[in-house]
């Protein structure tokens, strides 16, 4: 019999789609090498409308739009409250702006971006699984997404993007890119990165993600 998977990867779109996510779930198949995660990658809305117990983590995979039913929100809601693990990624800051818990659960929704270019990430909290690995300053080339509003406070920042590095910045000296929190029993991670397909195959971005998902599945 197969392992029950750990991880239930939603992609999803109902706006703006991105091609790398293709990408992203071979990625998220292949993190922890010979101890891979097991991965149930899926975009019908019905898989939420069913318990989530069986999975560790729920990872929102540049979704977009609105994507889940009246069901679906609260099954995840639940889930989360109950102990589980929540990851979004990039464009998951862009995804059910009518469901007032998500923006709460998430941290922040996203707002703009400027054009995809290369530019530096500063490291703020290096005591966490998804940045221990990184450099003080991580040169990064992806759309460098502005969030509607500041999550400091609410979340703990582990990533800052430096605007004196790219062109088109809106937030500031303070621009949180990756951070975590606690929602319930729950634990919610989050990153801006992985626009590209190509990020994918980066291993810090990689290890990143990684880390990021085994914090949120540690119930």
């Amino acid at each position: 019999m197969a392992a029950t998977p750990a991880l239930l990867v939603y992609t999803r779109t109902a706006d703006y789609r991105h091609d790398s996510i293709p990408a992203g779930i071979a990625a998220l198949r292949g993190l922890g090498g010979s101890r891979a995660l097991g991965v149930d990658a899926t975009e019908d809305p019905a898989v939420f409308e069913a318990p989530l117990d069986r999975y560790a983590a729920v990872v929102f995979l540049s979704t977009s739009g609105e994507v889940l039913t009246p069901v679906g929100r609260r099954r995840l809601g639940a889930y989360v409250e109950a102990g589980g693990g929540f990851v979004g990624v990039h464009a998951a800051a862009c995804t059910e702006y009518d469901w007032p818990y998500y923006g709460d659960l998430l941290g922040a929704r996203f707002d703009r971006h400027p054009a995809l270019q290369p530019g530096r990430a500063v490291v703020e909290d290096h005591d966490h699984p998804a940045t221990r690995h990184l450099p003080a300053v991580w040169h990064v080339t992806d759309e460098w997404y502005d969030f509607r509003t500041n999550p400091r406070g609410r979340v703990r920042v582990l990533v800052r993007a430096d605007e004196s590095s790219y062109d088109g910045g809106g937030m500031g000296d303070d621009h949180p890119l990756v951070w975590c929190r606690d929602q319930g029993a729950g634990r919610v991670f989050y990153t801006a990165l992985g626009h590209t397909a190509e990020i994918y195959d980066d291993p810090d971005f990689r290890a990143h993600l990684l880390g990021g998902i085994t914090w949120a599945a540690a119930r």
